[in-house]
């Protein structure tokens, strides 16, 4: 569900044990179309020694007391349980006195009593992926045969809330979502959804050599430690993709409801990241980071790749069944496609204001040029430059709370009578 959080030792691998398939069909997923990389008749299922490798070995790799499993997709639960049951058997196995814990990103469509008593049992997190009301969610998100599947995900969120699991939600946020953004958070909060995260959907045409194979979205440049030559400016991105100022406004909405309402009672993952940056503390994840390349993927072959986004030839490390996670994720291939994303940013961005709190963002969205002709600037960069100029004020008071010990849910009194915060 969420992007990356890094573990002290920098070292994450997300398994998508079923590839890239799945029950609907999004039209702004980037990751469907991956099986066109694959051979005709590859079959997407992780086998049995695949899956105990990647759970023996990458409890081995670690060296905190917690290791965090993630299992993404596709749609992993198309796995069915019997595949989990094995994944918990085989992590009890190799655990040796280490917590285990489990986050599953899913869709929701096929969650019933069986998966929810178990997701319960197990104590996974699960990051569910609806995008608003009905009308906001059925714009992009039918199943395999167009029909909606809003009734189902809402079926999904109801099970899980039945028996408890732990729980939250996704927002994809294409360009026409983007235009309800008060509809979508305030049916969150009325659905009983306090844990939230807006993803912005960003993706490039395809060119005409990746239109042959078979891809709807452009292959992400590759990078480089001074990498910006291979960037594309001039493409275009597809009809899904938010508009950078339409996403800044999206979140600045949501902003201004939840500062004067909700500030401890709904987490919103996009706000709280902003907040721990103005708090001068690292990021908890990859996108706003100053370096990337501590999160790899394993595909449903064993195959491990440099990140979710660059799942192609050029980015691929190893194999988990013979090769060691340590070995792959330090390798000079993998350390330089995390630096790049520093050492690629564009003098526009080093001198910013907000690149404390943004670093470039993603890589893969790096395809424009800044005002003086230099590429690399990414894409959305208008839209968070307009949504955290307007949270400035906020996150400042926020901040200022914190530092002296008091909730930053404080800030609501601001909007009620006087605040006094120390000032020093």
């Amino acid at each position: 569900m969420q992007e990356f959080t890094e573990s002290p030792q920098g070292l994450h691998l997300m398994a998508k044990p079923i590839g890239p398939l799945c029950n609907l069909d999004c039209s702004y997923c980037f990751y469907l179309e991956k099986e066109n990389l694959f051979p005709a008749r590859e079959r997407f299922r992780m086998p049995d020694p695949v899956l105990r490798s990647y759970v023996q070995r990458y409890i081995a790799a670690q060296t905190t007391p917690e290791v965090e499993f993630t299992w993404q997709g596709g749609e992993p639960t198309l796995m069915g349980l019997d595949f989990f049951e094995r994944a918990v058997a085989y992590q009890r196995e190799f655990a040796g006195d280490r917590a285990i814990r489990n986050t599953l990103q899913t869709n929701g469509t096929l969650l019933d009593d069986t998966w929810c008593e178990f997701l319960a049992r197990e104590r996974f997190l699960v990051g569910l992926s609806l995008d608003g009301p009905r009308e906001v969610h059925d714009l992009y998100r039918p199943d395999k045969q167009g029909r909606s599947s809003f009734d189902d995900v809402m079926g999904g969120l109801a099970c899980m809330k039945r028996h408890g699991v732990e729980f939250n939600v996704l927002v994809t946020v294409a360009r026409d979502v983007a235009k309800y953004p008060l509809e979508i958070y305030r049916f969150m909060k009325e659905s009983g959804v306090r844990h939230l995260q807006f993803n912005p959907v960003v993706e490039r045409a395809p060119r005409p050599q990746e239109i042959r194979f078979g891809l709807s979205h452009a292959i992400p440049p590759k990078l480089s430690r001074h990498g910006q030559s291979e960037t594309d400016p001039a493409s275009a991105v597809t009809a899904q993709s938010v508009e950078p100022e339409a996403y800044g406004d999206f979140l600045i909405a949501i902003f201004d409801e939840w500062v004067r309402n909700d500030v401890g009672r709904v987490h919103v993952m996009n706000f709280e990241w902003a907040l721990a940056s103005w708090c001068q503390v690292p990021a908890g994840v990859c996108l706003f980071s100053p370096r990337c390349g501590k999160a790899a993927i394993v595909e449903h072959n064993g195959d491990v790749y440099s990140c979710d986004h660059f799942m192609y030839p050029q980015y691929k490390l190893g194999n988990i069944q013979h090769d060691d996670p340590v070995a792959m994720m330090t390798s000079p291939a993998q350390q330089a496609f995390g630096l790049a994303k520093e050492e690629s940013l564009p003098d526009y961005c080093r001198k910013c204001d907000y690149r404390f709190a943004c670093h470039g963002e993603c890589p893969k969205n790096r395809f424009m040029v800044t005002p003086d002709g230099e590429p690399g600037l990414n894409y959305l960069c208008a839209g968070y430059k307009k949504y955290f100029r307007h949270a400035t004020q906020y996150m400042n008071a926020m901040a200022k709370l914190l530092s002296h010990g008091l909730p930053a849910s404080a800030i609501m009194q601001a909007f009620r009578g006087p605040l006094i915060i120390p000032l020093d």
